[in-house]
Order: C-alpha cells, then structure tokens, then sequence
C-alpha cells in the first residue's frame, strides 16, 4: 500500500481541463483504427501504395535519364547517326513527363488521391516511356555492325527492366506494360533471328520480363506487408497511450480520493475525540461514584459499560487517525537513540495483567548487549503493543507466548512475537494484512478488532525502512517479525555474533 503521497504530478494526458488533449488522443485511436480495419488491396492502401510508387520515381528520377543518354553517348561515339540522339531525346522527355506527374501525386495529400486515375495516369506514363524503348528495339544502323548492335540493345532493354522493376515495384503492371511492346519490337525487327546470336538474345529477353515482373510482384507484396505491420504496430500503439492515459487518471483520482478520505478521516477523529474525553469522564466518575454511592448496582454497571465501549471507541478513532497519516504519508517520525530491549521489555510488562487474566505466560527470550536503534520510540512501542495484543488475544487460555529480540543475520535488530494460538490459513495472510481486514477464525471467535493493528505496523515499519514477516500454520501457531534495517544500528555489530545468528530472521 502506499505510504507516502508523491510530490511529483505525474504526466495525465487525458485532463478535464485539457479536451484538446482528449480529442487528439481519440482522433489518433480513430485514424488508426479505420487503417487497420482496411484488408490489403483497399482504399487506403492503394493510395498509400500510389504515393510510394510517385516518391520512389521522384526519387530516382535521373536514374534512367542518365541511363539513355550513356547509352546514345556511347553509341555516337561508334559510329551511330542522328537517330539516336532523337531517341534519347524523346526518352528522356518521357522520363521527365513520369517524373512530373509522379511529384504531382507525391505533393498532393494522400487523401485527395483519386486511385483509379492516378493508376492510369501512371500507366499512361510507363507506356509512353516504353514506346521510346521500342523505338529503340526496331532500330537499325547499316553503318554498325550488326551483332554488336544487337547486344547492345538487347542489354539496354535488361538493364533497364532491371532499373524500372526496382524502381516501380509499388505499382503493379507497370513493368509488363512498359517492355511487353519493347520486347516485341525488338524480336520482330531488331535482330536477325536466323543467326544464334539473335535467337539467344530474344529468348533472354523474354524469359526476363516475367521474371523481373516476378521480382517486383514480391517487392510489392513486401511492401504491402510492411503497411499492415506498420498499421498494426500504429494502432498498438494508440491503443497503449490510450490505456497509458486512462490508468494515469484512474490513478489520480485513486490518490485524490485517498487523501480525501485520509483528510475526512483525520477531521471526524479530531472532531469525536472531543465529546468522548467528556463520555470517558463522566462514566468513569459514575463508575467509581466519587460524587456519591448509586444505589441500582444496574446503574453501576451500565456506567462501566458506557466507559468500556467510549474507550474501545476511542483507541478505533486513534488507530484510524494514525493509518491516515501514514497512508497520507504525515506521519513524522521523532527519531532517537532507544534500547529496543528496554521498549520490549517495558511491553511486555504492560501486557503481563491482559495475559494473567487468560492464565497466559510471556516468555522472554532477548539477546544481551544490543546497541541502541535509531528509531521514534513511540512507534517502537506501538509496533510491539499491537504484536502483543494480537499474541494474547487469540491465544488459548493456559497458553504460551515466546517474544524474542536479537540480531537478523544482516545485521539488523528484530523484534518477534510467537503464539501458539489457532493460526492462519495461508490464504487468509493477505487479508489479515489489509486495512479492517480480519481472518474466519477472528470473526468465528467474535474478537473485539478493527483490522487496522497489522497494517499499521507494516507502516510504521516501512517509515523506518524495516521489514514486516508474518508465517503462521493451522494448529501450529503464528510468529510476527517486525525487523529494523542495519542503517537504524547506532553502534554497530558486535564483536562475535551468536552461533544461532543464521536462524534468525
């Protein structure tokens, strides 16, 4: 449970006074939401795919260009007439025409393209810049030699399928519509097929247009992949700051009510505590009849009745009082140098008449020479009170109650509170533990209790820094261990540590 209120604010992204905050968040779960819900080949896809398509041209648009103008550089440079060079320049107008429609669509938001007509375009596009390749195909050059000038068209048209199959890989069909004709040309005018020459190179060429168009189907499947994970990951993500948020302000209207009861709590103690310090007087004055016999010993005996119940009302006020300061993280300590066996012992001595009344006997087992504590003696006494009273209360009549101090085997000190009483079942222990939390067998037994003894020494134990160990067993008993931590040792660790250190806590 926590101890201490945090003065740090914490980080609320969903805040009443902030609905921008709000609507950003639920607009974001929205959009990625419609994302995920759209299947591989759907609205938002293609469009997503389109603008992959135009980005990728864009950016790899001197590429082919570059390619063309080697290639009629080079050919110049062999001999080749003018014909070239009006290829190269009606390529490279088709290359720069894709280039500009591509960066049209890549400015343009994604969610005013229109995927039927930017597809066409596109297409339109790779197959004018294909009809500029099957001019080159058909070419002929009576002033070149005819074999060379088949192999350099035929690895022209490779590398460059190669290129395109790469570059527009995110539209489907773009590879097949710019070569098939290219291909074609070049098989029907290109080449002599009557030579092997010829016949190797068209039949390379029309096994690597499937082949490519195969390799860019795959890369468009990968890409396609890559948008449902990444829609899928978009969405996660949404619905975990979505989550993230909501716990956060759970969590802080769980503090503030917290600390708005722990106030309320700590307001009415003050305000009870007032009328029944006047209850505990007057009944205690009636019970004692020190202004004059009662004559109905009834009377008598509802005077005592009266000041029993305001007291037992009174230590309930005083422990919820202490719980809220702890829990509202107020609770100060008045740290001091104190003998723990000296506190203990005192404890026990205030305990021995409650004992003696159920013919219980408090054995005391404490090891010699402690060093003084650091610690509020107060709660040091508290702790050890509440240990004590639990011990007595659920022991059995003609019982046994063994408290032992000493040293843990790191060198802290303990305090240990062992009763041979009914035990606990061992899930029970958590409830046992928990504010106004009680076991079957305290409720069978109708003890007088509230729940609150336990928790409140767990948290005057972790103000200290200390430990809180409760085992118990069926038949067999329960032992309480409430253990300060090495740093509360003033003194240090003694010379020689006792042979039985390590059955310590």
């Amino acid at each position: 449970m926590p101890l201490q209120r945090s003065d740090t604010a914490d980080k609320i992204i969903v805040d009443r006074r902030k609905r921008h905050r709000n609507s950003d968040v639920a607009r974001t779960v929205r959009k990625t939401r419609d994302r995920l819900s759209q299947q591989p080949g759907g609205l938002a896809f293609d469009r997503e795919l389109l603008k992959q398509h135009a980005g990728s041209i864009v950016a790899n648009s001197a590429t082919l260009p570059l390619l063309v103008a080697i290639l009629a550089t080079t050919a110049v440079a062999f001999g080749a007439g003018s014909e070239i060079l009006v290829w190269a320049v009606v390529a490279i107008a088709g290359y720069v025409g894709l280039a500009i429609l591509a960066r049209r669509v890549d400015s343009c938001p994604q969610a005013e393209i229109s995927p039927t007509s930017a597809r066409r375009n596109f297409l339109a596009g790779h197959f004018i810049t294909g009809l500029a390749w099957a001019y080159l195909a058909a070419m002929t050059c009576p002033a070149c030699d005819l074999a060379q000038l088949t192999m350099v068209k035929g690895v022209s048209l490779l590398v460059a399928m190669a290129a395109t199959a790469i570059v527009a890989s995110s539209l489907r069909g773009s590879l097949v519509g710019t070569f098939a004709l290219p291909v074609a040309a070049y098989a029907a005018f290109g080449v002599d097929l009557s030579q092997p020459l010829g016949i190797m190179m068209v039949a390379l060429l029309v096994a690597a247009l499937p082949f490519f168009a195969y390799v860019a189907r795959i890369m468009n499947r990968s890409a396609l992949m890559l948008m449902s994970f990444r829609s899928e990951m978009d969405a996660l993500v949404a619905e975990l700051e979505t989550a993230k948020s909501m716990s956060d302000e759970a969590r802080r209207r769980a503090e503030d009510a917290n600390l708005a009861k722990s106030r309320f709590l700590a307001t009415m103690s003050h305000e009870l505590r007032t009328p029944l310090n006047a209850i505990l007087g007057f009944s205690e004055v009636m019970a004692g009849e020190v202004l004059g016999p009662i004559n109905s010993p009834t009377y008598r005996e509802y005077a005592r009745d009266i000041h029993d119940s305001g007291q037992h009302l009174l230590d309930l006020i005083n422990e919820i009082l202490d719980l809220s300061r702890i829990e509202a993280g107020r609770y100060r300590l008045n740290e001091e140098p104190l003998a723990l066996l000296s506190v203990v012992e005192d404890c026990c001595h205030m305990m021995e008449l409650k004992a003696r009344n159920k013919d219980l006997r408090i054995v005391q087992d404490f090891e010699t020479s402690l060093p003084r504590l650091l610690g509020d003696e107060r709660a040091v006494r508290q702790i050890t009170l509440n240990l004590l009273s639990n011990a007595v209360k659920f022991s059995p009549t003609g019982g046994e109650i063994r408290v032992r101090v000493g040293w843990t085997a790191g060198g802290g000190q303990y305090i240990s509170v062992k009763d041979n009483g009914p035990g606990i079942p061992p899930e029970e222990i958590p409830i046992v533990l928990s504010a106004f939390g009680q076991g079957s067998i305290a409720i069978k037994s109708a003890e007088q209790g509230t729940g609150l003894g336990l928790p409140i020494v767990q948290g005057l134990l972790a103000l200290h820094g200390g430990e809180f160990d409760l085992k118990s067993k069926l038949r067999e008993g329960t032992e309480a261990v409430a253990i300060f931590p090495p740093a509360r040792v003033i003194d240090g660790l003694p010379t020689s540590l006792p042979r039985n250190l390590a059955a310590r806590p």
